[in-house]
């Protein structure tokens, strides 16, 4: 595979390539609904594929998981065929992992609540400034303390363990809100509404699945279910967010290569600035403009450059503008403002253009070798070579089948976790406020520590003392705790755990 893609061909004839090694300084796919985006999305993480570069996108309108099957020569095909001069297109499958945060379309995708962070959570539970603080303080209390947060019931037992020591927890880590304590758990139960229970647990996903090639080389393109998903919108922005700021997070610096590690593309990405505040804004833009040197190109999907913050856009240097419709004052303000943000040459009416694109036509303006934005040309997209649209229950289930990481996600791992902990010291206070007289026998410090921060038990008697490996690994955590390393868990720049505390 050279480092150039056909993209499309130009009006005048003239092919239009994309240049691999420009990939990760990220880029643009807009247009208005039926233009031609999602055509433009495939064919670039088809090339992608086939350049050995991993892809992960997000299906969510349910026409993207063609990808995984043979493509057909349709009419249109042939003529698009024709028309761009593509001698070597041949139907062609590519590899691809099914995602789902429910676990019915792919293999379910989790995230632990302490990877999440306070401040996505916070964002994810419509928190205010005040809530939030008081969601701080409590990760920060179960970080002290060695309380894994996993799932939700972690999370709700922690606020009320928080809320009923409040008078305890205000000398040290300041002020606890009944209010707000009340807030993040009404929260919590809308979002379990919204199915929000599966999305938190273990296994959590390791980003690494994710940077795989299939036994030809080839980029694993992985497909994240979104059409259920989509019903809670800011689910699916922070969840993806999250995603990045792994990414981000995990990989090391590489600096500029010829192809990318991986390929990003954020679909609807209008979701992910509506609300935001500005806090978050500049986080999002922080890593935009980091990740590129981590090697990872972030591709953003959506209907306007308009929906895109300036922070941002102005970091996007390959770009696709498919048609704009003018039906108002405002859509026309549209047009004006995306034309001004291509580089004309004067051969052709960039303003008027936007609004006579056929379908599956676009007006695109590329990097060149030297970082160097291309003046705005009018092409004609290639045609992709996948099944364009949906697949049947039946396929869907072959791919998953023959799956990567088939077996590795698919069953629910419940640990022990703040939720069990927070039971057993409950239990231990209870008993130690009993009026049964004890057996006579006490606990070292060692086991002392065990009942009342990890909430292991001891053996009882007449039982083998012998530490199996769980039970040796729990006293070395124990020890570790008591001597007051690792209890702090240093968390990256949109909240999630760094990587040597994942």
């Amino acid at each position: 595979m050279t480092g150039e893609v056909l993209l499309g061909v130009a009006n005048d004839s003239q092919p239009i390539h994309f240049l691999m090694k420009m990939a990760n300084r990220h880029g643009l796919i807009a247009g208005a609904t039926g233009t031609g985006k999602t055509v433009t999305l495939r064919v670039l993480a088809e090339s992608f594929s086939e350049a050995g570069v991993p892809v992960f996108m997000a299906d969510v309108k349910g026409d993207l998981a063609g990808i995984s099957q043979l493509g057909e020569k349709s009419a249109k095909i042939e003529e698009r065929i024709v028309l761009v001069g593509d001698q070597d297109w041949k139907p062609t499958a590519f590899p691809v992992i099914f995602w789902d945060v429910f676990g019915s379309k792919g293999h379910p995708v989790r995230v632990t609540i302490s990877e999440l962070g306070p401040f996505l959570l916070a964002r994810l539970l419509n928190l205010n400034d005040t809530q939030s603080g008081v969601l701080t303080l409590v990760f920060k209390v179960a970080d002290d303390n060695g309380y894994l947060l996993l799932d939700l019931k972690d999370l709700q037992s922690m606020l009320k363990f928080v809320g009923e020591n409040a008078e305890k927890f205000t000398l040290t880590y300041g002020n606890v809100s009944a209010a707000s304590i009340g807030a993040i758990q009404r929260g919590i139960l809308a979002l379990q509404e919204h199915g929000g229970e599966s999305f938190f647990g273990e296994p959590a996903l390791n980003v690494a699945d994710l940077m795989q090639t299939d036994s030809n080389g080839r980029g694993i393109i992985n497909i994240l279910a979104a059409e259920k998903l989509m019903l809670s919108p800011k689910v699916y922005s922070t969840f993806l967010l999250w995603l990045l700021s792994e990414l981000f997070e995990h990989l090391p610096e590489a600096g500029d290569l010829d192809t990318p590690k991986m390929v990003f593309f954020f679909d609807e990405a209008h979701l992910l600035f509506d609300e935001a505040p500005k806090a978050l804004l500049e986080k999002i833009e922080q890593v935009v403009r980091l990740i590129r040197s981590k090697g990872v190109g972030v591709y953003f999907v959506t209907q306007t450059p308009m929906d895109i913050p300036d922070s941002v856009l102005s970091q996007l240097g390959n770009r696709v503008q498919h048609a704009l419709r003018a039906f108002t004052a405002k859509d026309q303000r549209a047009i004006r403002a995306t034309a001004e943000n291509f580089r004309a040459d004067g051969t052709f009416d960039v303003e008027r253009s936007l609004g006579e694109l056929a379908i599956g036509e676009a007006i695109v303006s590329l990097l060149n070798g030297k970082g160097i934005p291309t003046h705005a040309t009018r092409t004609f997209i290639a045609p992709p070579r996948s099944r364009l649209g949906a697949i049947t229950d039946g396929e869907r289930r072959e791919v998953i089948e023959a799956s990567l990481v088939k077996g590795v996600y698919d069953k629910t791992v419940d640990r022990e976790s703040a939720y069990e902990k927070l039971q057993s010291k409950a239990t231990i206070s209870e008993e130690k406020n009993s009026p049964a007289e004890s057996d006579g026998e006490t606990s070292n410090d060692s086991e002392g520590l065990l009942s009342t921060i990890l909430g292991s038990k001891t053996p009882s008697k007449g039982k083998s003392t012998r530490q199996g490996p769980v039970e040796a690994f729990i006293v070395s955590a124990a020890r570790t705790i008591g001597g007051g390393v690792g209890r702090s868990i240093v968390r990256g720049i949109l909240g999630s755990l760094s990587k040597t505390n994942r």
